[in-house]
């Protein structure tokens, strides 16, 4: 059976994979651009995405806007007729910026999760771009939604539901990750599903579930759409592409890594995160690391008390220095074992998922 397209909007999506923006860097222009040239939807990562520009140090938010503005127009160069994202965090402390700098380059889509984007409806307002907030529950799914069509008449383009085995911030307590009971993604899907009905009902217009954390093969984008998803969202798999934006070390990680290399680990924001266990984390059993400098990237993140800069950890990871770098992770990256070019993923995706639906 061959994959259906799913609608977002007046926009059609050929193959209904997002790949997910990973920051910092680690999605941006090329990585986006070769996967929305393959029918699917290419995202960029709007955090911190400013770090290779010449006054960061001194003047974050600017740069930060300005590299966003390069990648876009980069990425709608190299793909200018594919689906474009961006994935803005809402505990970023630029995000109303970040929105609105997207909407100006009439970007096709963003997507929002860190927090409930409660207003992002307000400020896309007017615009032809797509919004779709990130949740981990049926009730976070119900509030967002009902926020929005009480507040501004908006009903969400599509939800990304994203599962405890995601990579990088999680929505679940650290007990959640651990407990016996752990969340189950179909289950969550499944609810969400459920919840959304009432509105798609009320106001006439279907609003796409897209299913995320954990998925890694064809088997399993068959597998949601069987449970009622329209399409998946993707990361870990897009690492190890020829086209992702890190360095070549940094996929390398991926590729050498075993399942007991994927571990959770503690946020300086207090929210628990999975990445690939090495050096740096290893440092931080010794307790906090000094910080040299703060960008105030995110709003809950203290620097006076914080165990390190994610900021710097996550830069240096994507530089290539893995020894002082997070590299966040899915709970499937061990099951990586090659890099290859994109279009050879996506095909090889498509093909699973048609053999098992």
């Amino acid at each position: 059976m061959k994959l259906s397209p799913f609608k977002l909007g007046d926009l059609t999506v050929k193959i209904p994979i997002i790949q997910g923006g990973m920051g910092v860097g680690v999605s941006a222009a090329k990585l986006a651009a070769a996967v929305a040239n393959e029918g699917a939807i290419g995202v960029i990562s709007s955090a911190q995405i400013g770090y290779n520009e010449d006054d960061f140090d001194t003047n974050p938010k600017e740069a930060n806007i300005r590299a966003l503005i390069k990648e876009i127009k980069t990425a709608r160069e190299l793909s200018p007729k594919g689906i474009l994202g961006v994935n803005i965090m809402v505990a970023t402390s630029n995000y109303k910026e970040a929105v609105l700098a997207c909407i100006r380059e009439k970007i096709d889509l963003i997507i929002s999760g860190a927090g409930l984007p409660s207003n992002l409806p307000e400020l896309t307002k007017g615009s032809s771009t797509k919004i779709a907030p990130i949740v981990s529950s049926p009730k976070a799914a119900a509030t967002i939604t009902k926020l929005w069509t009480k507040k501004f008449d908006y009903v969400p383009d599509a939800v990304v539901v994203e599962g405890p085995d995601a990579g990088g911030h999680l929505g679940f307590s650290k007990e959640d990750l651990s407990g016996d009971e752990k969340p189950v993604l179909e289950n969550i899907v499944s609810e969400v599903i459920k919840a959304l009905k009432p509105f798609e009902e009320k106001f006439q217009k279907s609003i796409p579930v897209i299913a995320a954390g954990g998925i890694f093969d064809g088997k399993d984008i068959a597998r949601f759409i069987n449970l009622g998803a329209s399409g998946v969202q993707m990361g870990t798999r897009f690492v190890a592409t020829d086209e992702c934006d890190a360095h070549i070390d940094y996929k390398n990680t991926y590729v050498n890594a075993t399942k007991d290399d994927i571990q959770i680990v503690k946020s300086p924001v207090g929210m628990p995160g999975r990445a690939i266990k090495n050096k740096f984390i290893e440092s931080l059993k010794g307790g906090p690391l000094p910080i040299k400098r703060c960008w105030n990237c995110l709003k809950p993140c203290n620097p006076a008390d914080t165990p390190y800069c994610i900021s710097q950890a996550l830069i240096n990871a994507v530089r290539g220095d893995i020894d002082n770098g997070l590299l966040f992770a899915g709970s499937n990256a061990y099951k990586v074992d090659k890099i290859v070019p994109v279009k050879e993923l996506i095909a090889e995706l498509v093909r699973e998922a048609e053999e098992n639906l």
